[in-house]
């Protein structure tokens, strides 16, 4: 007969307990790490509070600062235009955004009065470009003083910033790229694959022609003549009838000294 003897229910407990030990170590082990991680957090948080009070006046007078201390404040998920004009229970408002608490309001309102003036220009040249205007040109026309208010030292940055602020209105403002150019659209309408390349197109060529896309692309008259007759329905280019051949160009590629 063998010597081997089976497995009694004292090895099944036995490997029970040693399966819990491991688990509550395991347990141990990340509930000290995600300890350790919030208090380094909250050491970069107080720091970067410092920080700010120290150079509050850079961060509000020059924009190349000011982008750079946005991202540091992206890097330690601090979101500076959270919680603005937040109200509490009692339905007062709350301490307001990061910015606000920081820095001061006047900050914060910057942010908020550059993205009505962004509002203003999209919709004051709608009629030119169809909704959809560069962030390099937005950023010279605002800073120009083009529009309501006088002028503004802003970056890019702080225009994509402002458009971002203004998302939980629901205005239908978004940032989309079509090609290189980062624009913003400020009509609820989404670009399809042709009217992007058609506009890619025109970036990189100054305008495009019917023939030239269908040399180029190796679409066919009629689909050529469906995708420039989509975007001049909707302003997003225009129509130089002059030449031989009818060409198309984009406003928002042509430089701001041709409108």
């Amino acid at each position: 007969m063998s010597s081997r003897r089976g497995v009694g229910l004292s090895a099944f407990q036995n490997r029970s307990a040693l399966s819990t030990q491991f688990a509550s170590h395991g347990a141990s082990l990340r509930s000290n790490h995600a300890s350790s991680l919030q208090n380094q957090l909250s050491v970069f948080q107080s720091l970067l509070h410092n920080f700010a009070i120290q150079h509050g006046d850079t961060i509000k007078s020059d924009p190349t600062f000011r982008a750079e201390f946005a991202r540091m404040c992206n890097a330690i998920g601090v979101d500076p235009l959270a919680g603005s004009n937040v109200k509490g229970k009692s339905g007062s408002k709350g301490k307001g955004s990061w910015w606000a608490q920081t820095l001061g309001g006047d900050v914060n309102d910057f942010y908020f009065e550059l993205a009505v003036r962004v509002v203003e220009l999209c919709r004051a040249t709608r009629g030119e470009n169809g909704g959809l205007i560069g962030v390099e040109e937005c950023r010279e026309m605002v800073g120009k003083g083009r529009g309501i208010g006088g002028s503004m030292d802003i970056s890019d940055d702080d225009v994509l910033r402002a458009v971002k602020s203004l998302d939980p209105l629901g205005s239908g403002f978004s940032v989309v790229t079509v090609g290189s150019r980062q624009m913003i659209r400020s009509i609820p309408k989404e670009l399809n694959t042709d009217q992007s390349t058609v506009l890619e197109a025109i970036q990189v060529l100054g305008y495009v022609t019917c023939s030239m896309l269908e040399d180029n692309l190796g679409w066919n008259n009629a689909r050529s003549e469906t995708v420039i007759q989509d975007l001049l329905a909707d302003s997003l280019v225009w129509v130089d009838a002059q030449s031989p051949e009818k060409e198309y160009w984009s406003p928002s590629s042509m430089g701001l000294d041709d409108l």
